[in-house]
Parts: structure tokens; C-alpha cells; sequence
């Protein structure tokens, strides 16, 4: 009897034992024990603000990211670390943190697991802003409705600007690595190191890792391919809008780097690092953007990268991984090209002459205009290749000569609808990605729809139209969502975007025949036809 009543406590026990397993919002990482929640009705669990390094403060910052220390007891991860130090630059960045400063380094998980042996795949999603803004908190990155699709998804902040992206000679002569001006980049790297130890607990699989991003995010994910780093800890690749090859935000020589952050010393008076790190970090941004932001800039340091990111794309030395990568319709508008002049032939004409001197006529005949409406037309496509679509185009082109893996082109062409009535003042911000000082100069944008524009797919692909109260989306809006995310969670499981009934969708076999997934209301396989464009700006670029 007493047996019995023995194995009857023990069975009660296992059963009690499993059901908390299943039932507790705790994981137990490698620097200690987190606590995350769930939103009501929703069976995902959400950890908010993990520490992934130590806070970048003090003799720590312009510093590669240091391993974060222990904790003891349980960490609430119930809400957003800070976001890193910016300005407010972009207009349509709403964020969710506990707000700004240079301690940023968190991250966030969002799971469906249950028992934490699932060995789900897993996203990293890098957020855009030109390296100059953004956060991980930000509500159209928010990663539940991948993690409803069976994905562990993560969202990481890292140092932006003046602090992630300042390069000094000093700085590389105290680096062990002898390297300067990619903190950014090296916090990312970071957090690929923190999820190949820690994502298993949360449920996920260490070897099924893709990375994503839009615009900056974007180039961060070619910037991580490309690095020695990192290359190897990744299985996949999706970007949206970007590379970090020329014409933007592409890595420079470490020695100009290092020129460009002496001079920003000078500009502030400080005679060495102690003063630079001395100062604020609130009076550091605004010096520098008083005295101009155009002294931060990643660079070829040797470590994080050994050479420019065509070079190492085309020596085949980057991450060998299928990649998912396109740009949308309509990225900029027509007034990044022509400033603030009308768009007149008589304008567009003198602007061709300006940029390509005797090479004029061949761009105006691969950008065609013959009335004032075809320069709308053209000229919004001659500024969007050569804002971010031209360094997108190289990135995939050199991965299906080089990358020995499934290469998959998309271009989304869905316009937005009309915003809602509430938000009919409201004034949508710059594209994201395009740093202030730059394009910023242009004339505000008249509403010429002819095209999807920069940072306008995000939503869809994440599947968080819902977050974005700006716009009064339709039952086309959310078909569109729902096809672009499928085919992103399709190819974060497999490598290969297709299934679910969707329509098919070849990977490139050829760079001279390519085909690509038109991504609107009805999605199809279209046939490239602006390859001599991309070729004719190659000739500039590639120099």
C-alpha cells in the first residue's frame, strides 16, 4: 500500500514538474535566468531587454562590445532596454523603449516554444535608419506574428552614429584588434554570438539562424556576410533595400576613417580619447551634429573587414548562404535628382550633363524622357538605383556568381493606401536610411504615386500592418502581407521561399536572365529588363 501511494506522490510530482516546464515564462541563459510575458490571448512569449554585452558606457565606449557579466535571481525582461543614442532624423520611427541612452546593447525574443527542445528556426532582424537612427522596439519590427509562424524571432539594438560608427587612430592603437569605426557592426556580432549559446533555451536552433534588415539593416546583413566573423554563423540571408557597397553607407579605408574622427576632435576641442569619452553622451550628439555627422562612417579595418564588401563578394570569401534580397518600386522620389528644380527635360537634361558628362546621352537613354511627365517617371527611377537599388542589384549579382547558393530577387510594388482620417496632417518622415544632410536638402516630396516607396514594405513582410495606425489599410494591403511574409518565413524554414499555394518563385540562374517575384495585390515572376541600367551605373561605382 505504501508503494503505491509512493508512486502515486512521485507520478503527481512528474506530472507537476512537466506541466511548470511547459507553463513557466522562464529561461535559463548563460549569464542567468530571464522572465519574459505574454500578451493577453496570445500563446507567444515575449522577452523584452535581454543584456547581450555590457553597457557601452564610460572606458567602454568606442570600445568592442564586452561579454555581458552574471546576473543572480531572475531578470524581468518585461520591457524594452533603452534605444541608442540619435537624433529624431526619420519621421515614421515610433519606439516602445524605456527611452535613449548609450547603455542599448538589449535585445528581444519572441518565441512559440513550449518546452525549449523545438529546435525552431530562427530570425535576426536588424533594424534600418541610415546607422544614424532606429531600435529594436520599434513596432513594425515587432517579431510575433513570425513567431506565430513557428519561428524564434529577435530584434537587437546596437550603438548608431558618433558612438557605433567613429573611427580614431588612437582607438585602433588601443584595440586588441587594432581596429576602429564598426561598433555597430560589432555589436551585431555580438548578438550572433549570444544567439548561438543561448537560443536553444528559448527554444530554437543554433544552425538555422537567418539574418534580415531593411535599408541599414539591410547593409548590415552584407556587412555580416561578408565578415570573417560572422559569416559562419548564419544559414541565410534576407535584404531589404540595401548593401554596403558604393554609392551608400559603404565601409571606407580605415585610415580615412581615422582622418575624419581626428578632425571631428579638433572641431570639439578634445586633445585626446579621456576628453572625448568624458564628454556627455547628450553633448556629444549634438556637437557632432553641429559640427557635422559626416565624420562617423564604417570602415575596412582589417578585423570586421578585411576588404571592401565587392572585393570579398567577389572572391567568393563571404558567407556561402541562400540569400532573399530585393528593393522596392519607387525608393525615392524624383526630387533627391533634381533638388529643387521643376521636373522639366530642360532640368532633367542639365542634371544628366552634371552627373555623366559625355556619358549624358547614354543615361538619358537608359532613363528615357521625351515630356515632363516621363521625367517623373525617370527620374525617380535614376534616384532610386542610385540611393540604395544599384548597391542592392551588386550584392545579389556577385552572390550568384560567387555564393554557390540559391539567390531569390523580388522587387514589391504595392503602393500604400490613403493614411486615416486622424492622420490626414500628419507628414510622413524621410525615407528611412537616407542620412540627414544628404538627401534632407531635397524639396519635401509631392505625393506622385508612382511607385512603392523606401521603408514602405516593412510592415507587410513582418506582418504588422495592424501596428501602423498612419495608414487605412484594406483587404488587398493585408493579401499583399500576407504573401511577402510567407515567403520571408518559408525562407527563414527552408532556404526557399515557396509553399503555402503561393505563386512560384525561381531562385537566379543566370545574372543575364534573371527573373524576380513581383510582390503587389497579384504576385508573379516577372523578367529583369533594367540590367544595362544597373551595368551603366557599375561602370561609375566600380571605378
Amino acid at each position: 500500500m505504501k508503494k503505491t501511494l509512493l508512486a502515486v506522490w512521485l507520478l503527481t510530482q512528474i506530472v507537476t514538474i512537466k506541466v511548470f516546464a511547459q507553463t513557466s515564462n522562464q529561461v535559463t541563459t548563460q549569464n542567468g535566468i530571464v522572465e519574459g510575458t505574454k500578451e493577453a490571448g496570445s500563446p507567444i512569449l515575449i522577452f523584452k531587454g535581454i543584456p547581450y554585452a555590457q553597457p557601452p558606457v564610460g572606458d567602454l565606449r568606442w570600445k568592442e562590445p564586452q561579454p555581458v557579466q552574471n546576473w543572480q535571481g531572475v531578470l524581468k525582461a518585461d520591457h524594452f532596454g533603452h534605444n541608442p543614442m540619435q537624433k529624431p532624423i526619420f519621421g515614421d520611427m515610433n519606439f516602445r523603449s524605456t527611452g535613449m541612452s548609450e547603455d542599448c546593447l538589449y535585445l528581444n525574443v519572441w518565441t512559440p516554444a513550449k518546452t525549449g527542445k523545438e529546435k525552431l528556426p530562427v530570425l535576426v532582424y536588424f533594424y534600418g535608419g541610415g546607422l544614424a537612427a532606429g531600435d529594436g522596439s520599434e513596432p513594425r519590427y515587432d517579431g510575433e506574428s513570425m513567431a506565430k509562424k513557428g519561428i524564434v524571432a529577435l530584434t537587437v539594438n546596437y550603438r548608431l552614429g558618433i558612438f557605433g560608427f567613429f573611427a580614431h587612430s588612437e582607438l585602433t592603437k588601443e584595440s586588441p584588434n587594432h581596429s576602429s569605426g564598426n561598433y555597430g557592426y560589432l555589436d551585431q556580432h555580438a548578438a550572433l554570438l549570444w544567439v548561438q549559446k543561448n537560443i536553444a533555451a528559448f527554444g530554437g536552433d543554433p544552425k538555422r539562424v537567418t539574418i534580415a534588415g531593411e535599408s541599414a539593416g539591410s547593409i548590415s546583413v552584407s556587412v555580416q556576410m561578408a565578415s570573417p566573423l560572422s559569416k559562419d554563423l548564419i544559414a541565410g540571408a534576407i535584404g531589404e533595400s540595401g548593401a554596403g557597397i558604393k554609392p551608400t553607407l559603404y565601409p571606407i579605408p580605415l585610415a580615412e576613417g581615422e582622418k575624419k574622427g581626428a578632425d571631428l576632435a579638433v572641431r570639439l576641442k578634445a586633445n585626446s580619447l579621456a576628453e572625448l569619452r568624458a564628454l556627455p553622451a547628450k553633448q556629444l550628439l549634438d556637437s557632432v551634429f553641429s559640427a557635422g555627422a559626416s565624420a562617423t562612417s564604417a570602415t575596412i579595418d582589417g578585423y570586421l573587414l578585411p576588404k571592401s564588401l565587392s572585393e570579398i563578394f567577389e572572391a567568393g570569401e563571404q558567407a556561402h548562404v541562400p540569400l532573399l534580397v530585393g528593393w522596392n518600386s519607387a525608393e525615392v522620389p524624383y526630387q533627391f535628382l533634381l533638388r529643387g528644380d521643376a521636373p522639366t527635360l530642360e532640368n532633367y537634361s542639365k542634371v544628366l550633363k552634371q552627373l555623366y558628362g559625355d556619358r549624358a546621352e547614354e543615361a538619358l537613354k537608359l532613363y528615357p524622357a521625351s515630356s515632363n511627365d516621363e521625367v517623373i517617371k525617370s527620374a525617380t527611377a535614376l534616384s532610386s538605383d542610385r540611393f540604395i537599388v544599384y548597391s542592392t542589384w551588386k550584392w545579389a549579382d556577385l552572390q550568384v556568381k560567387t555564393g554557390g547558393k540559391p539567390v531569390y530577387r523580388y522587387e514589391f510594388s504595392r503602393i500604400r493606401p490613403a493614411m486615416t482620417a486622424q492622420m490626414g496632417n500628419a507628414t510622413p518622415g524621410l525615407a528611412d536610411g537616407v542620412v540627414k544632410g544628404d538627401a534632407s536638402k531635397a524639396a519635401a516630396p509631392k505625393p506622385v504615386a508612382v511607385g512603392a516607396p523606401h521603408a514602405s514594405e516593412i510592415e507587410y513582410a513582418m506582418g504588422n500592418l495592424a501596428s501602423n495606425k498612419v495608414y487605412a489599410w484594406t483587404p488587398e494591403d493585408y493579401k499583399v502581407s500576407a504573401t511577402m511574409e510567407n515567403y520571408f518565413a518559408n525562407f527563414i524554414k527552408t532556404g526557399n521561399p515557396n509553399g503555402n499555394g503561393q505563386p512560384k518563385w525561381e531562385a537566379i540562374k543566370d545574372n543575364d536572365h534573371v527573373k524576380f517575384m513581383n510582390i503587389d495585390v497579384t504576385s508573379q515572376l516577372k523578367t529583369e529588363v533594367n540590367r544595362a541600367r544597373y551595368l551603366f551605373l557599375d561602370k561609375e561605382y566600380m571605378k
